[in-house]
């Protein structure tokens, strides 16, 4: 796009330097190039008229042809207001005004015919709107579209500056009429042809004053294709690139994995593991780094494969390091891989914060020396002491907790070569969101659980069942197994009202007082919770009162009850995260969610969909769906989700198809060079070298 879109919006007719300030501060519109990609949010069917007869009070907005069949003023000062009656041949509509009643009486005409806009209300058994619109019949341009844009705008801007929606769709309709001749296209022609896409110009006429709703949504999509075609394009080429310029270490020899496979291994591994080990195996043979991203739902053997590819590393002559975002986790992970590690003779270490000095000194020197070929921690990982001979692979655990800074720290621990990176969660990610969010990355997944364990049967129980399900923990905890019971808050809460762990903990107690029950929470220290998950995990208690502390890291397959209460106060995500603590052996287990009887419509979709699937990619993208993106992730991840009109929750087609296009370019022409790839090429040069979002205007 030319200079043009750079235009500070103060030189717009009408604007002004001091609303211009204002659009800047309270909604970020800075240039003709901010303001013209302010999408309205929604739109106002302007082309059915009702008759006043047929208004009633669950009515929405409606519009109703009239004569204003007299006004007048009512009150004074504070309490002053306007109030006018509008007639059509079924009846009388009453209008009242309580602000701008002095300007209402300047331009409020007797025996003229109106469009009356508003939500319709009934008092006293007749129809009122309170601050409708009005609008003279004689004012109606041929032509002009009856889908009425609507913008978001702030209450600061609405009430104390009268800049509302209707303000900005006058400003954006200036703007047009001198930008349009100004908007070149950012697709190319072949694009264009085989997707059935409007012209840019076109598409931004229709997408703010639609003609019909059919070019409305030929708006839509057209806008939505070019926004996430920028995106995987840019993600693409980055991803190309990367492999292109950067090597890796060639990690083929696999002796030690071997013999780990045939004789030590006490299980077999799942189809989907070995697909995974295979895709990792391939990526170390190709002289090029790794950056691969591992989903696999809870208790899916992610860290066994974790293991396998330290062990190829290895066996050609470089460390590992697999670092976790918490040391329950960590501690997790090196307890179970020290048993594979003694028996092969590898020198396995664990460091986080409370690893005592003196073993810090050995370790750091171990490492130095290459003599320890493995090493599993916390964030301690990234201090500058901790320094590898040769690190050829880096893990990282449940990698959304870790910054893009705590990551690429860690893979500066090698000067020479880039270590390769293998990122694993066990949060789910939608397919959407991880072409999105991840995709520069090599995507694998483990789709399958382990031979031998069962589906988690989950219920949904209300507060007034709660004696039966007592019954069912003391039948559980009689056949030998343990509980978890997790709470939503540490105490009462004055604005919530949820139940609290304090006052779960005594009723607990109560209830089973010949039961031995750990309590674990976020305010205990790293001391005293490690204590008492300790004693849980050697069977020492049988019920754990927690609050999601425990969402990640703890393994006891003797667990086969999560009872979560006041489960209406978590995410989809937060609850599969839960319920995936138990399970984890060969007997049957149980979620159970607790909940009061008053429930939100959401709350609801969100219990039902854990009571019908365990499938974490399913629940995955329902959570999207219900909480956006944005929430989703965090705001640590948000960069590439600075989206203008595409939605990640629904336009999942348009993601693939976008996708698939820009990877079709690519392949043919990475470079971008061919002449029919012009507009293409011409419009990434004219953005700024910092543009998250290639499809901005600039």
């Amino acid at each position: 796009m030319s200079n043009f879109f750079q235009t500070k919006l103060e030189y717009l007719r009408g604007v002004g330097l001091q609303r211009a300030q204002l659009l800047g501060k309270e909604l970020g519109l800075f240039t003709y190039g901010d303001l013209i990609q302010r999408y309205p949010f929604r739109y106002l069917d302007r082309t059915q008229f009702y008759n006043v007869v047929d208004l009633h009070d669950d009515l929405p907005y409606v519009q109703v042809k009239g004569i204003l069949r007299g006004r007048e003023v009512i009150g004074e000062g504070p309490k002053k207001r306007m109030v006018a009656k509008v007639g059509d041949a079924s009846g009388e509509l009453e209008l009242v005004w309580f602000k701008g009643v002095n300007y209402l009486e300047k331009v409020i005409k007797n025996h003229q015919e109106y469009i009356v806009f508003g939500k319709p209300t009934m008092f006293n058994g007749r129809p009122q709107m309170a601050h409708p619109e009005l609008e003279e019949v004689s004012e109606q341009k041929p032509g002009q579209s009856f889908l009425q844009p609507v913008y978001n705008t702030s209450e600061k801007l609405k009430n104390y500056h009268r800049v509302d929606s209707k303000t900005i769709m006058r400003m954006v309709g200036d703007l047009l009429k001198i930008a349009l001749p100004q908007v070149t296209e950012t697709l190319s022609p072949a694009l264009i042809q085989n997707y059935a896409l409007l012209d840019k110009a076109t598409a931004l006429q229709q997408i703010h004053f639609p003609q019909t709703p059919e070019l409305l949504e030929k708006a839509r999509f057209r806008l939505k294709f070019e926004e996430l075609f920028y995106i995987q394009l840019k993600l693409l080429r980055q991803k190309d690139q990367r492999k292109v310029t950067l090597a890796g270490q060639i990690f083929s020899e696999v002796p030690t994995l071997v013999h780990f496979y045939k004789n030590i291994m006490p299980f077999d591994l799942t189809g989907a593991q070995k697909r995974v080990i295979h895709e990792i195996y391939k990526d170390f043979c190709n002289g090029q780094q790794m950056n691969r991203l591992l989903q696999g739902d809870v208790g899916s053997g992610k860290t066994i494969v974790a293991f396998i590819a330290m062990l190829m590393a290895a066996d050609n002559g470089a460390q590992s390091c697999l670092m976790a975002p918490t040391e329950i986790l960590a501690d997790q992970h090196y307890q179970g891989l020290k048993v594979y590690a003694d028996q092969l003779g590898i020198n396995l270490g664990k460091l986080t914060g409370s690893t005592r000095t003196a073993q810090r000194r050995v370790l750091h020197e171990q490492l130095r020396e290459g003599t320890m070929q493995m090493l599993v921690g916390t964030h301690a990982l990234l201090e500058d002491v901790v320094q590898f001979r040769n690190l050829g692979l880096t893990i990282m655990d449940e990698q959304h907790r870790f910054g893009v800074a705590q990551r690429s720290k860690l893979w500066q621990k090698n000067p020479y070569v880039i270590p390769h990176v293998l990122v694993m969660t066990a949060t789910p990610i939608p397919r959407t969101l991880a072409m999105t969010l991840y995709g520069d990355l090599d995507v694998s997944v483990i789709d399958e659980l382990p031979a031998g364990r069962k589906p988690i049967v989950t219920v949904h129980r209300y507060d007034a069942n709660r004696l039966k399900v007592f019954q069912f923990i003391r039948d559980q905890v009689a056949l030998g197994r343990q509980v978890y019971i997790v709470y939503p808050l540490i105490e009462e809460s004055e604005t919530l009202d949820y139940k609290d762990l304090t006052d779960g903990y005594e009723s607990v107690s109560r209830a089973f007082p010949d039961l031995q029950i750990s309590i674990v929470h976020g305010r205990m220290k790293a001391e005293e919770k490690d204590f008492e998950m300790a004693r849980f995990v050697k069977q020492e208690t049988q019920i754990m009162v927690a609050t999601t502390v425990i969402e990640v890291g703890v393994n006891v397959p003797n667990a086969s009850v999560m009872v979560i209460e006041s489960a209406e106060r978590f995410g989809l995500s937060q609850l599969h995260q839960l319920r995936g603590r138990v399970g984890r052996g060969a007997d049957q287990s149980y979620c159970i969610l607790m909940t009061s009887y008053k429930l939100s419509k959401d709350s609801r979709t969100r219990l039902e969909t854990m009571v019908r699937t365990n499938n974490g990619f399913e629940i995955a993208d329902i959570d999207l769906k219900l909480r956006g993106p944005g929430d989703l992730m965090g705001t640590q991840q948000s960069g590439v989700l600075d989206l203008l009109i595409a939605d990640l929750a629904k336009d999942g087609r348009i993601m693939s198809e976008s996708r698939a296009a820009a990877q079709t370019i690519l392949a043919d022409d990475p470079e971008l060079t061919r002449p029919e790839h012009g507009n293409i090429r011409r419009h990434i040069e004219s953005l700024p070298p910092t543009a998250v979002n290639w499809s901005r205007i600039s």
